[in-house]
Parts: structure tokens; C-alpha cells; sequence
């Protein structure tokens, strides 16, 4: 299938059939665009995407282990939408000042709906591992099994793990008049064990069962003299080998009965920066509350018993309302250790990326004269994951070592752990380079990791700045300021992801080399804005937030409406990972009456709701769930036809993103990587009838199928099938 058949393909898919492109301004005006009822609850959206994600763990064209993965993926996701969102609204609610979502639910309707459908949600999740997933994996010869199923040699060899390898890491707490109730901590997975003596009767305790262990402990072969037959492997639950040997943690009582539960708590961290003197000391202050927040969400088994699961309430102060049952093992995100399993039959074939040619030379040569040479001749745009990561990690290695080098900044927001990146940077530290990086320590959950990289990196002697006063640094940039024959240059790296090789391959993004004057001179400001005070309110090129980029996403809509009036040819098509900002909805909504077709491929949540007669009948949403998570921003202009605009970045269209956080998108410029993201990346994306979904009026996702006697077509895998020629500027 061509480029131009994709194309073809998905423009024709894009309209309802029998709609004409004329313009209504009558019938426009008779509708309010800020009508409840035009809007798709954001919580609700989200939720929904972990749906699609549940499907995805569902379908059986993935490999069996990838399923696994998948609904690994919406287990995590759950958590984190709880410690997040869910807390958000409880806390909302126990306020007393509920807000209204734009959708004109109060914060209490919302909690309701989404208890609801988080019940649905596990109920569906445990019994696909139960019922599908678990007995697949039977079948390829990789046992999850419960301690019952052991031979004796098995609970043996399994006892002599426990008293090895678990039993020095655990503390089994009383609860008594004596011993006051423990704290829970976030996430952790805990079991409630009954006991008893003839002196004191029943007695309760609980124990942790420590993360630092694998949660699917190895059985070893029923036969100690045999070996495991080949591919054959075999798991038990911790948590069942710790019940099935409770005896040795309570010597002299008989253990009657344990019952695991699982808790998890608010985890939104609440910094006010206006008062802290030292930010780095206040984050780390604010990790230590996350693990004291209010208890969000109890997970059961349903056999626990009532007066046990009161005390848990009681102790806990958590509502019956926020209390699940789940039969079977409770935090089900850890079946991610089963994909650890060499069976290469049942996973995704290996990513092969490719390098452009003359990158991929000088990285050879270990030339940064080389690697900037190419970047002086032409602009360079790499698509991660099919496109290496590897020459972004040059670029900084490169420079970090280089005697011309006079300045290096640099933006990090999510790195992880062992960072060649952050390595480089602290080895380029010497009397004649500058070394300037922004660590955003606000990063959700990578607040810890980010501290210490600030740190290390302090010590190496680099700049480090924590960003800015109330707002979060998310932009993905770097600068690189070199001396040359002819004076000094600058060479810039802007990006949709994060500075993760780890990520890099499995997450979809963007990335642009350019020594392009013009950008260099806005990123200078932009670091100048981060590194010290500055109050520009003009850019050269760049969209940065939260400076002028909502004001020119709007006038560009809005300009393209004016196209339509007008009878020009005019089309948006936005890719990225969320849309809820009301403003921009309405923008689109718009533009969609004035007779703009409007794509979006939207990853995750979406408020827009498509397809409403008189609003969005020429508005169309796309959802990819597929192998790699889409995680590109690309905001696309026809613009007419003959000056098409399209920006790149890091931004959504939220409210945090516009507002609240410094984010940046960037042009492209040279027309032939302006046709390939259009036409070879965002069309073919939207042509996808293997992991497209398509959002309906009702709010409903539903799979996007191909047209009859053709075969599914994954825009994923045709992007890992193509090999990626040199784009010329």
C-alpha cells in the first residue's frame, strides 16, 4: 500500500457520508459552543483509554506475552488515575466546594460515575487474566500457580526459598491496645493474618509484603534431580508463599487465616513554592507526605471477613464506597515480570532502528565537526522509535568533549536511571565550557530520580536550576554554542519526548537537529527566560507556553476557519496525547462550522466530542493504541493550501500545558519534512484500521475496520517496515 493510497484512504474515511463543506453561519450561531452537553467528561476519557488499553491486552493478533504486557500497562495506569484523579475529586468532595466540569458534572457525579466504572473496569481486567491470558500462558509452558498446585518436593524447595530469601525482610506488626494500628503504605501489597491462643484468643496483625522481592517467585521442577524441561518456567505469588508459611513468623499460635489487601493513597504532592526558599528541599519534603496521603482506594479479596474488613475501613478512614473486591491476586500491574521470560516466539520481533547516513558517519568517527557539519547542510528530523535515538545521545556526548565547545544548556524532565545524557553533561564540566541544565523536579513520580541527578550534577560543577516559580518545565530542548573559523554557532536538538533512551524505544516522538539562527536566537531566550529573569513576550518562530502559544494555536484555527468562508482549501490535523482545554474545543468546534476538516489523533483523553449535527460533523478523532505509545505532538495548518504551517513540541491542548507549564512547539520549515510528517506519518496514521479506534457522538470508542476483502493495516508496522531515506531540506 502507497503513501498516496493511505492518503487517499484516510481523507475519504474522514467525512460522513452525504455532508457538503458549505458554510451555515445561520445555523452556526444557533448553537452554544460552550453547551455541556458538547462535552465529554475528561475523567470518563481517560478511563476509556485504559479500556482501549484492556483491548489491546485482549487481542490476540499481539503476541501472547505483549497481551501480558498490555494489561500489565492498564493495571499501572489504574493506580496512578487513582492516586491522581480519584484522590483529586475525594478531596474536591470532601471540600465542600465542587467544582463543575465543563461537561456540567459536579465533583460528586463525577466520583460516582468513575467508582463505577473502575469496578467494571477490574472486574473485566481480572477476569481477562484469569480466564484468557493465565491459561495461555499454561499452554506456551509458563505456570502462574497457586501455592495449592505445588508437589510436596515443590513446597519444600519453596520453604527453603522463604526462610532464605523472604523471611529476613519481613516484620509482622500486632494490632492490639499495645500495638496502635500501622501505617499502610502507598501501593504496597499487605496481608491480614488471623491468630490465636488459648490465652488471648483471636488476635490480628499484619504483614508487608516487601517490593523489593519478586512479586512471581521461580518454582524449581517437581524433581530436584530433574531439570525444568526446555522453555518451561513456573511462578508462585509471594504473597502465597508468605501465607503457606506463617508458622515461622508466629511460633506458638495457630495461624488461622490471612487475607491480602492492597492500598493506595494520594499521591498528588502539594508544594507551595511561593513560600519554600530552597525548592530541592521542598520536593524532597513532599515525597515523604505522598507516602502519608489519604487512602484513595482499599482493594479486597471478597473472602475477607466483615469485622476484619471494618477494622481496615475504620483504621484506614476510607469510605465502603472506595473499597474493591477483586477475586484472585491483587495488583495485577507486577505480571509485567512475566514478560522478563526468555520466549522470544511470543514477543514482539526486535526493533531495528535506522541512523541517517551521515549522522550515522560521524558517530562513527566520533566527529562533533562531522555531526554539526550535517546539521549546518540541511535541517534533520529523526521518528523515534524507527528512527535511532542514538545520534541525540551523540550530539550532547559529542559536544560534552569537544575543546570548541563553549556552552552547553540543556532542559531534562523525565531522564531515568543511568543516563548517558546526564553522564555527558557532567563530563563537560571544565574551565572553558558552560554547562547549564534545567532539572524539572516537579516531574510526577520522577521527582526522587530527578533529585538525584540534580545533585550529581551539582557536584560535577554545572549550573542546575529547578525551573520556574509555579510552573513546570516540560519543554525537550538543547543548545550547543560552538567556536568556529567564522565567529560562533549555534546548534539546537528540540524534541517531543524526554531525554530517555529507555523510552525512546517504545514511546513515538520527534526529533529536530537545526542550526537555524532564528530558533537559536528563541531557545537563547527561552534558557535565558528558565536561567534567570527575563520577561519576553515575543518569539521569532518558536509557540512557547505561557507566553504567546495559546493566543497563536487560536488565530491559526482561526485563520483557517477564514480559509474555509472564503472558499479556500482548509484542513487541520493535530496529533497528540490529550485535548480538554475548553477554549481550544471551542476553537475547533468552529472552525468546524465555518467548513474546516478537522483530524485529530488523539492518544488519550479527549472532551471534543465529534460528529454533533451542526458542530463537528467535519471533525473526525482518531485513538492508536498499538506496540509503541504514541506520544508525538504535531499541530498541522493547510493554511490554504499554498504556505501549510506545522509545529512540533511537547504540548497538549490542557489547560496545565497552555497555562501552567513552559512548553514549546517548534516549525518545520523545509517543505519536503513538512510533506513527510504530513503525508508519511500523520496520513498514514490516520489511514491505521488495525489499532485505530474512532470516537462517536455518543462518547463510545469503536474499532476502525477496514474496508472489505483488505487486511487490517497498522500504521505502526508499516513505519517498522519502511526503510527512512535522507530528507533533503
Amino acid at each position: 500500500m502507497t503513501t498516496e493510497t493511505l492518503r487517499t484512504h484516510s481523507r475519504g474515511a474522514s467525512h460522513s457520508e452525504g455532508e457538503t463543506n458549505a458554510y451555515d453561519p445561520a445555523a452556526a450561531t444557533q448553537i452554544a459552543l460552550d453547551d455541556p452537553a458538547l462535552y465529554i467528561n475528561r475523567e470518563l476519557s481517560w478511563l476509556e483509554f485504559n479500556q482501549r488499553v484492556i483491548d489491546e491486552a485482549r487481542d490476540k493478533r499481539h503476541p501472547l506475552l505483549e497481551r501480558v504486557k498490555f494489561l500489565s500497562i492498564a493495571f499501572a495506569n489504574l493506580d496512578e488515575f487513582t492516586m491522581i484523579r480519584v484522590s483529586g475529586l475525594q478531596a474536591q468532595c470532601q471540600s465542600g466546594q465542587s467544582d463543575i466540569s465543563p461537561d456540567g458534572l459536579t465533583s460528586e457525579e463525577q466520583l460516582a460515575a468513575v467508582r463505577e466504572r473502575c469496578t467494571e473496569m477490574l472486574e473485566e481486567a481480572t477476569s481477562l487474566w484469569r480466564d484468557d491470558l493465565e491459561p495461555s500462558l499454561t499452554a506456551a509452558h509458563i505456570h502462574v500457580l497457586d501455592y495449592a498446585d505445588l508437589s510436596e518436593t515443590q513446597r519444600g524447595a519453596m520453604r527453603e526459598y522463604f526462610e532464605r530469601q523472604i523471611f529476613p525482610v519481613l516484620t509482622p506488626l500486632a494490632i492490639d491496645p499495645g500495638h496502635p494500628f500501622p501505617h499502610i503504605s502507598n501501593l504496597s501489597l499487605n496481608l491480614a493474618v488471623v491468630v490465636s491462643d488459648d490465652e488471648h484468643g483471636e488476635r490480628f496483625a499484619r504483614m508487608k509484603v516487601p517490593g523489593v522481592l519478586p512479586r512471581l517467585a521461580p518454582v524449581p521442577p517437581d524433581s530436584p534431580k530433574a531439570a525444568s524441561p526446555d522453555g518451561v518456567a513456573s511462578f508462585v505469588w509471594i504473597e502465597q508463599v508468605i501465607a503457606a508459611n506463617l508458622d515461622a513468623l508466629f511460633p506458638g499460635l495457630h495461624v488461622l487465616a490471612s487475607f491480602p489487601f492492597r492500598v493506595t493513597r494520594n499521591a498528588d504532592i502539594e508544594i507551595q513554592e511561593d513560600e519554600a526558599s530552597d525548592l530541592l528541599r521542598t520536593i524532597e519534603l513532599g515525597l515523604r507526605q505522598r507516602h502519608f496521603g489519604a487512602v484513595a482506594r482499599l482493594e479486597i479479596n471478597p473472602n475477607l471477613p466483615s469485622h476484619l474488613r471494618d477494622l481496615l475501613i475504620s483504621n484506614l478512614l476510607v469510605k465502603p464506597a472506595d473499597v474493591y473486591e477483586q477475586a484472585g491476586p491483587l495488583g495485577l500491574s507486577d505480571v509485567m515480570e512475566l514478560t522478563k521470560v526468555d520466549k522470544p516466539d511470543i514477543k514482539d520481533a526486535p526493533l531495528v532502528t535506522s541512523v541517517p547516513p551521515e549522522l550515522a558517519s560521524a558517530m562513527e568517527g566520533r566527529s562533533l565537526d562531522a555531526f554539526l557539519g550535517a546539521i549546518e547542510q540541511r535541517d534533520i528530523l529523526l521518528h523515534h522509535p524507527y528512527d535511532s535515538f542514538r545520534p541525540v545521545i551523540s550530539f550532547i556526548s559529542l559536544a560534552a568533549h569537544s575543546n570548541d565547545v563553549l556552552a552547553i544548556k540543556q532542559t531534562l524532565y523525565r531522564v531515568g536511571s543511568n543516563s548517558p545524557i546526564v553522564k555527558a553533561l557532567a563530563e563537560a564540566r571544565d574551565e572553558d565550557t558552560q554547562v547549564a541544565v534545567l532539572v524539572e523536579l516537579k516531574a510526577r513520580f520522577d521527582e526522587e530520580n530527578n533529585i538525584e541527578w540534580a545533585k550529581s550534577l551539582e557536584e560535577s560543577g554545572v549550573h542546575v536550576v529547578y525551573g520556574l516559580v509555579g510552573l513546570k518545565t516540560h519543554c525537550k530542548v538543547a543548545l550547543i554554542v560552538k567556536k568556529e573559523r567564522n565567529g560562533i554557532r549555534r546548534y539546537l536538538h528540540l524534541g517531543t519526548g524526554n531525554y530517555n533512551p529507555t523510552t525512546a524505544r517504545i514511546y513515538t516522538d520527534f526529533s529536530l537537529f537545526t542550526a537555524s539562527e532564528e530558533l537559536a536566537s528563541d531557545v537563547s531566550d527561552v534558557f535565558n527566560l528558565l536561567t534567570g529573569y527575563s520577561l519576553q513576550h515575543e518569539y521569532r518562530k518558536l509557540l512557547v507556553a505561557p507566553v504567546n502559544m495559546r493566543a497563536r494555536l487560536t488565530q491559526m484555527i482561526e485563520r483557517e476557519a477564514e480559509h474555509a468562508r472564503a472558499g479556500r482549501p482548509a484542513r487541520i490535523i493535530f496529533k497528540m496525547n490529550a485535548l480538554v482545554d475548553p477554549q481550544m474545543i471551542r476553537s475547533l468546534y468552529a472552525a468546524a462550522q465555518a467548513g474546516v476538516q478537522v483530524d485529530l489523533l488523539v492518544r488519550g483523553i479527549c472532551c471534543l466530542r465529534p460528529g454533533v449535527s451542526g458542530v463537528s460533523e467535519r471533525i473526525r478523532v482518531i485513538s492508536i493504541v498499538g506496540r509503541f505509545l504514541e506520544h508525538s505532538r504535531a499541530y498541522y495548518f493547510h493554511n490554504g493550501g499554498d504556505t501549510p504551517q506545522l509545529y512540533l513540541g511537547s504540548a497538549d491542548l490542557m489547560q496545565r500545558n497552555l497555562d501552567r507549564r513552559v512548553e514549546i512547539l517548534f516549525p518545520i520549515e523545509s517543505p519536503n519534512l513538512l510533506a513527510y510528517v504530513r503525508d508519511d506519518v500523520l496520513e498514514v496514521s490516520l489511514a491505521d484500521t488495525a489499532q485505530a479506534r474512532r470516537l462517536m457522538p455518543d462518547g463510545v470508542w469503536v474499532r476502525v475496520r477496514p474496508p472489505e476483502g483488505e487486511e487490517p493495516f497498522s500504521a505502526q508496522d508499516w513505519f517498522l517496515s519502511r526503510d527512512y531515506p535522507p530528507l533533503e531540506a
